[in-house]
């Protein structure tokens, strides 16, 4: 019998996996920083074109429930070839929108099938040495990361040079096509050895709610997860309206480039990996929500006057989502080795469900209040994550004295 590939097999897979989450993950974000114009194309309120935002975390979290769990059954190379296809389609359709309703609709639509990037980590984790797990997520977190700093520059630029934010949407099905070309062969057939090929479909979503009961572990994380991606969420979905407004007055390109002022806090995330793996993933969440803390106190204090405070501000809380996401996936990967690709499914739909839930407090909180509004909007949501953080605090202290 032919040993199956692995990726341990193909020079320069991890890379290009990593490669190929972050131009996935692009398509999710693209849309934030045209939301002022995608509003004044269609002469839609800012209301009405935050439903783009939010469809495309809806998306995301439909497509990590209905299509990431295959993951653990289905060949990952066919599977991602079927996705990257489709993606491309549904990026073309969505760059011909004739209403902002459909756009949201078709937007959703895109992201319910760029789920690759969350195909690909549990195939790389499976391959990792022992207690080398945190160190893989990170690494491909990096890629992911610079997806999503890289997304929002570039798909502004796009649409400020062309005049035209359809002409992000054409870039973005251009680049997918082309991972559709090249990716295939760095994935291995088979996420795992061992892999159960004749599991049903259905079998694996019924599946799902079991998993988020079995394990404590999980439902924290998921937890954590959503509620520092809400805060995440609900500024970058309004940033774009707020330095539209005096005393900045930019453009969609300027408002692109503030994803790539984040590099910075963003891409040294991925070294929290290496901690979660000699510290403890919690350790790393508590550094996650001071930082992300800091950073809406940063926004308070000088974001309405001030571009130098945005710049830091946009550091440390693209520092705090990411390290985040790198403890929680280090820690639920650790549960069962035989159900990566469910456990992150349940880990990423209540994560970006949270997404979802803060761009919307995020467009109504600007409704009202504007900047401040948004400010408050995510004081509120990292102190979701203190209160969970303190609660499993005392939990771990009572059972420890039950114990002695």
């Amino acid at each position: 019998m032919e040993t199956p590939p692995t990726l341990t097999t193909a020079r320069g897979a991890i890379p290009m996996m990593a490669a190929a989450c972050g131009i996935a993950v692009a398509n999710v974000y693209l849309c934030q920083p045209l939301l002022s114009v995608m509003a004044s194309s269609f002469h839609a309120s800012a209301s009405a074109a935050g439903l783009v935002a939010t469809g495309a975390q809806v998306g995301y979290a439909l497509g990590i429930l209905l299509v990431v769990p295959m993951a653990d059954r289905a060949d990952p190379r066919r599977l991602v070839r079927v996705l990257l296809g489709m993606t491309c389609v549904a990026l073309l359709c969505a760059g011909f929108s004739p209403s902002i309703h459909a756009l949201a609709l078709l937007t959703l639509l895109v992201t319910t099938v760029t789920v690759v990037p969350q195909v690909l980590i549990p195939v790389a984790v499976s391959v990792a040495a022992p207690g080398e797990s945190g160190r893989v997520v990170g690494t491909m977190q990096s890629g992911l990361i610079l997806g999503i700093l890289l997304s929002r520059t570039v798909s502004g630029a796009v649409a400020q040079f062309t005049g035209n934010w359809r002409a992000s949407y054409l870039v973005a099905a251009f680049l997918t096509g082309s991972l559709f070309l090249v990716l295939p062969r760095f994935i291995p057939q088979r996420a795992r050895a061992g892999s159960d090929p004749d599991q049903s479909y259905l079998s694996l979503l019924t599946s799902l709610p079991k998993l988020f009961l079995a394990y404590r572990d999980l439902r924290f994380s998921a937890a954590v997860g959503a509620s520092m991606f809400g805060a995440f969420s609900a500024f970058w979905a309004t940033l774009a309206f707020h330095l539209a407004q005096p005393p900045f007055g930019f453009g969609s390109a300027q408002a692109g480039l503030f994803g790539l002022w984040g590099a910075a806090g963003a891409l040294i995330a991925p070294f929290c990996g290496r901690l979660a793996d000699r510290f403890g993933a919690t350790a790393v969440n508590v550094l996650s929500m001071c930082c992300a803390a800091l950073a809406f106190a940063v926004f308070l204090r000088g974001g309405d006057v001030f571009m130098l405070a945005i710049v830091v501000g946009v550091n440390l809380l693209d520092f705090g989502n990411q390290s985040g996401q790198i403890a929680n996936q280090a820690r639920i990967f650790k549960l069962d080795p035989a159900a990566r690709a469910r456990l992150n499914t349940v880990y990423m739909v209540c994560t970006f469900g949270g997404g979802a839930v803060g761009s919307a407090i995020g467009t109504t909180a600007w409704a009202v209040s504007a900047w401040r509004g948004v400010c408050f909007a995510g004081f509120a949501l990292v102190g979701v994550v203190g209160c969970l953080l303190l609660l499993r605090s005392m939990f771990r202290s009572r059972r420890a004295a039950a114990v002695s």
